[in-house]
């Protein structure tokens, strides 16, 4: 008897990747096989699921129907088996995590040291990017980012205590050029801003005043998506530079920096490890759930 469902991972593959290659790279077979695969999915079921380029692969209707009945159960389906099967032991598999690059104190690893420790079985892959993407649809377990920026449909856990942005340039740097009063101040200053990349405008930096939230476009002088190289150059006195205050904390402690415009920026509430709401959790999931809860020791009341 033919198996219904032969075929079902390939395809899902190709609609994830839009590529035959892609997809056979993902699934460790030839780019023969994919095809095959592919195209007795689609004789069996008597219909198009992708129209083929030379270049690229694009789903039909149907294809694009199939996918989205066919991935949530799929997922349901994998947890079930990897449930069973870790009920002969402790936790095991590779966890696929992507995290926010400002994330410093997630990043610089305790907690991760720790839940390595307690899982032996388990690994972790770790991708930093600032991207915002469908984290079920680019094949990863969970994400680490700011609460305000999390689909609301995902399930949020605290990894970190409130948060809080910052203001800072070098003490020289304000002695020569003055301290700003008020962020539209700023307009008068060098400033070094980010953006994720060059197609993107740069980052506004956002303040609040009397409970009312607003932004300030800076010109920067210089741009980049690299936080390390804005805290080098803050410290060399370019200028005034803005992020996430753990990533200036050290610097602020030595003096090569100073805080400024502190009135205008208070506390939010910070990092959340997020993951989709799933009938049966993989169990090396749970595992990471359970162990972030554990370590939480600050949980806000609720997120924006």
């Amino acid at each position: 008897m033919t198996d219904k469902l032969e075929g079902l991972t390939v395809f899902l593959a190709v609609a994830e990747t839009r590529s035959f290659r892609a997809a056979s790279e993902r699934l460790g077979v030839t780019r023969s096989a994919v095809s095959q695969a592919f195209q007795r999915l689609e004789d069996r079921l008597g219909v198009a699921l992708a129209q083929r380029t030379t270049r690229s692969v694009r789903l039909t209707e149907a294809g694009e129907q199939l996918y989205a009945a066919a991935r949530p159960a799929v997922e349901d389906l994998e947890a079930a088996l990897l449930a069973a099967q870790e009920l002969r032991g402790r936790p095991t598999g590779r966890l696929r995590l992507c995290v926010s690059s400002i994330a410093d104190n997630f990043l610089k690893g305790p907690a991760l040291v720790g839940f390595l420790a307690a899982y032996p079985n388990i690994g972790i892959d770790i991708t930093v990017t600032d991207a915002e993407f469908d984290i079920v649809r680019e094949g990863y377990d969970a994400g680490v980012r700011l609460g305000e920026v999390i689909e609301q449909d995902m399930i949020a856990v605290p990894v970190s205590a409130e948060q809080r942005q910052s203001t800072v340039a070098s003490p020289d740097y304000l002695a020569r050029h003055g301290t700003p009063a008020h962020p539209r101040d700023l307009i008068n200053h060098l400033c070094i801003g980010w953006r994720p990349n060059a197609d993107v405008a740069p980052y506004r930096w956002e303040y609040t005043e009397n409970g009312r939230d607003f932004d300030v476009a800076v010109e920067p002088r210089v741009t980049t998506n690299d936080m390390n190289m804005m805290v080098r150059l803050a410290c060399a006195d370019v200028g005034l530079t803005f992020g996430m205050m753990e990533t200036f904390q050290p610097n602020l402690q030595r003096g090569e920096l100073v805080a400024v415009l502190e009135a205008f920026l208070p506390p939010f509430p910070g990092f959340f490890l997020f993951f989709p709401k799933r009938q049966h959790q993989p169990a090396k999931l749970r595992a990471l759930i359970d162990h972030f809860r554990a370590e939480a020791r600050y949980i806000p009341a609720g997120r924006p």
